[in-house]
């Protein structure tokens, strides 16, 4: 027990470790743990908002609900920088290059500056529209439009903290990536129910204080990851020592990396939008409550997938020491723990579906909470096949090939999933259960996939 506690102790600080020699499991612990306990702080990110959203009206719901749907574009791209500087700075890190991962460092961050621009101004500038196309009601577009444009205008917090974190996580310091977004959350679940619900004789700012209160959480996250980052302290990325002129040859690579990657998140969140398009067809109840249950089902995902990003480091930092057999032995042992707990999480979600829900909708009688119960309900059983999934793509991504996943999405999700998901409850008559069970029988033929590629060892041989 002493040895465990110590264990966990020294996976929580920001000591240097080198993951490319020594035990594996260690290795694996060590980087599992605090980006394990990042996501489930991303997971209650989302929960927290949710939670007291869904105390002011079905349609603050829904319009939450579209926006975070849209922002998942935002997500998509931050994804796929972060995708591309995990995999350039720990395959760096493996080489023994701190100067090489510091130089990618710097490159990544000029070319977000030019992203976070284009996506903040075009999503302000049309937010409304944005709101229409994803079927909002001009009553809902009216009321909650301020939401979206605080959001979509305060997008560049999501790029550099999915960015930062990725860098440091691709140097193998998950401690800090950890710890920026617990001072985030503990920001927002401060302000949540005091902008949003208000209090004494204060009403709040409802909706619009559910963004302001997200965007400042963030931010303050970001602040804390710079000043970790930028200090002459940071001996594993010295930024101070290599200059920030523009390099071709490295945002080449990023670019050759991230423009695959980032496709294959929009691929996968632009599935996520229209399934939600295809739900908010039958009506505003279908939709609050499929919005709902997605937010529970990522309380339960974003751990898994702070474990699967175990899997990109542990690859790139071994790919980088010339050691490829103990990097695809790492993403075995990682799907097999992956798998195990979201196992656990499956039964939690199937046996205790109407208790978890009714944390969110107290009201039973509410329309959208027999339509939560359902969602959750289908959606969790496939589980299992997520947690394999995301352990699989996350070592792709870490080995720098981000092509192969994203045909993968591509084909999984737009060829298969929606036109399944409308087969299903249009043709078939399932109604929102048709979209509901879309989404684990097309995860479950994304895993084979994954799989069988994995199993033919390209990925091993890929250069960064």
């Amino acid at each position: 027990m002493k040895k465990i506690i110590q264990l966990i102790r020294e996976s929580l600080t920001e000591t240097a470790y080198d993951y490319t020699s020594g035990s594996l499991r260690k290795a694996i612990v060590m980087l599992a743990i605090p980006m394990m306990l990042e996501m489930c702080l991303e997971s209650v990110f989302a929960v927290v908002d949710i939670y007291f959203v869904n105390r002011l009206s079905n349609d603050a719901v829904t319009v939450v609900g579209l926006t975070e749907a849209v922002i998942t574009i935002v997500y998509s791209l931050a994804i796929g920088l972060s995708a591309a500087a995990t995999a350039i700075v720990a395959r760096r890190i493996g080489e023994k290059d701190p100067e090489g991962a510091a130089r990618a460092t710097k490159q990544s961050l000029l070319v977000a500056m030019i992203v976070i621009a284009l996506i903040s101004v075009t999503g302000f500038v049309f937010a409304s529209d944005i709101l229409r196309i994803m079927g909002a009601s001009e009553y809902a577009i009216a009321k909650g439009v301020i939401y979206t444009q605080i959001m979509m205008s305060c997008s560049g917090v999501i790029v550099l903290l999915f960015l930062i974190n990725g860098i440091f996580r691709g140097a193998g310091n998950a401690a800090i990536a950890m710890k920026s977004l617990w001072l985030g959350n503990a920001i927002n679940i401060l302000l949540c129910p005091i902008l949003i619900l208000g209090f004494g004789s204060w009403g709040g700012l409802g909706i619009a204080g559910a963004a302001i209160a997200t965007c400042t959480g963030r931010g303050i996250g970001v602040l804390y990851q710079l000043k970790h980052l930028i200090g002459t302290e940071n001996e594993l990325l010295p930024l101070h020592r290599v200059a920030w002129r523009p390099d071709r040859m490295i945002i080449r690579s990023l670019m050759q990396i991230s423009v695959p990657a980032t496709v294959q998140f929009i691929v996968q969140s632009a599935s996520w939008i229209i399934l939600t398009r295809m739900v908010a067809s039958f009506g505003t109840d279908a939709s609050a409550g499929y919005q709902t249950a997605f937010r529970l089902l990522l309380f339960f995902l974003l751990p898994a997938w702070g474990i699967s990003n175990a899997a990109a480091t542990l690859v790139g930092q071994n790919l980088g020491a010339k050691r490829p057999e103990r990097a695809a032995e790492s993403v075995k042992a990682i799907a097999r723990y992956n798998a195990i707990l979201m196992g656990i999480m499956m039964l939690i979600s199937v046996i205790f579906t109407e208790e978890l829900i009714g944390l969110f909708i107290t009201d039973p009688n509410n329309g959208s909470f027999a339509y939560a119960v359902d969602a959750l309900r289908i959606v969790s059983c496939g589980n299992i096949l997520f947690a394999v999934s995301m352990v699989l793509m996350q070592a792709f991504n870490g080995a720098g090939d981000t092509r192969t996943p994203t045909l993968i999405s591509l084909f999984g999700f737009w060829f298969f999933q929606i036109p399944l998901a409308y087969l299903l409850s249009q043709t078939f008559n399932w109604g929102t259960h048709g979209i509901y069970w879309a989404i684990p029988i097309a995860e479950g033929l994304i895993v084979l996939l994954y799989a069988y590629f994995f199993a033919k060892g390209d990925w091993q041989r890929k250069e960064v």
